[in-house]
C-alpha cells in the first residue's frame, strides 16, 4: 500500500470517527441503567483481635442505574445508584444474603471510531444500611457505613436514534465497618472486598434543551 493511500484512509477514518462522535459532544445528556453479576473474596477483621476471619465465597448481583452529562467532547460526570444483591457461602455455615444500596458520582471518558466507542469509567459509592441481629440472645440493630470505588474499560454500541448497547468489566473495592456489643465490650468490624465484575447495559444519548 502506497504511504498517500494509508495517509488518505486514516484521514477518512477520522472523518467518519467524528461524524458518529456526536452522541458523546459536549452539552449532551447519557441516561441509562446496567446488570452486572461478580464473584468475590472479602476479609473480615476485628479491632480488638489479631486473628482475621477465612475468606468467604461470595456471589453478586446488581443493577446500576444512572445520568450524566457531558461537560466535555467524550467526557461525561453524572450520578448514579447501585442495588446489590448478594449471596454469601462460609466452609460449614448456612448461605446468607444481603442487599445494599449505594449513591455517588461516575466519570466516562469515550474513543469513537464509527458507531462505536471504547470507554473508560471510574465511579465513587457511599451507603448505609441497618439489620438487626441476635448476639447471645440479646437483639441489636447494627449500622453498616460502606464505601467503594470502581473502574474499568468498556465497549459500546451506537444506533442512530441514539442508543448505545454496552459491555462493562471492571475491578470494585468496597469496604464495609459496624460497631458490635458483645458481653459489653464494643468491636469494630471491618470488611474489605475485591471483585472483577461484568455488566450488560442500555444507554439513551440525547440533547440538552436550548433557548
Amino acid at each position: 500500500m502506497k504511504l498517500s493511500n494509508a495517509i488518505l484512509i486514516f484521514l477518512l477514518t477520522i472523518i467518519v470517527s467524528s461524524a458518529q462522535a456526536q452522541f458523546t459532544d459536549r452539552g449532551r445528556f447519557m441516561l441509562g441503567s446496567a446488570v452486572g453479576f461478580a464473584t468475590n473474596s472479602s476479609k473480615t477483621s476485628f479491632d480488638n483481635s489479631s486473628s482475621e476471619d477465612s475468606e468467604p465465597k461470595n456471589t453478586q448481583w446488581n443493577v446500576s442505574p444512572y445520568i450524566g452529562y457531558f461537560l466535555f467532547d467524550n467526557f461525561t460526570l453524572g450520578i448514579g445508584l447501585d442495588y446489590t444483591s448478594s449471596s454469601e457461602t462460609r466452609a460449614g455455615e448456612e448461605k446468607t444474603k444481603d442487599s445494599d444500596l449505594l449513591f455517588g458520582p461516575f466519570t466516562r471518558y469515550y474513543i469513537p471510531f464509527g458507531d462505536k466507542a471504547l470507554f473508560l469509567q471510574g465511579n465513587f459509592g457511599f451507603g448505609n444500611s441497618s439489620d438487626n441481629l441476635t448476639v447471645n440472645g440479646a437483639n441489636q440493630n447494627i449500622n453498616t457505613n460502606i464505601l467503594a470505588f470502581g473502574v474499568g474499560p468498556g465497549f459500546t454500541i451506537f444506533s442512530n436514534d441514539g442508543i448505545g448497547l454496552e459491555a462493562l468489566v471492571k475491578y470494585n473495592y468496597a469496604k464495609s465497618q459496624f460497631d458490635l456489643d458483645i458481653a459489653g465490650v464494643k468491636t469494630t468490624t471491618t470488611t474489605k472486598t475485591n471483585q472483577i465484575a461484568l455488566s450488560l447495559g442500555i444507554q439513551v444519548y440525547f440533547a440538552g434543551l436550548k433557548r
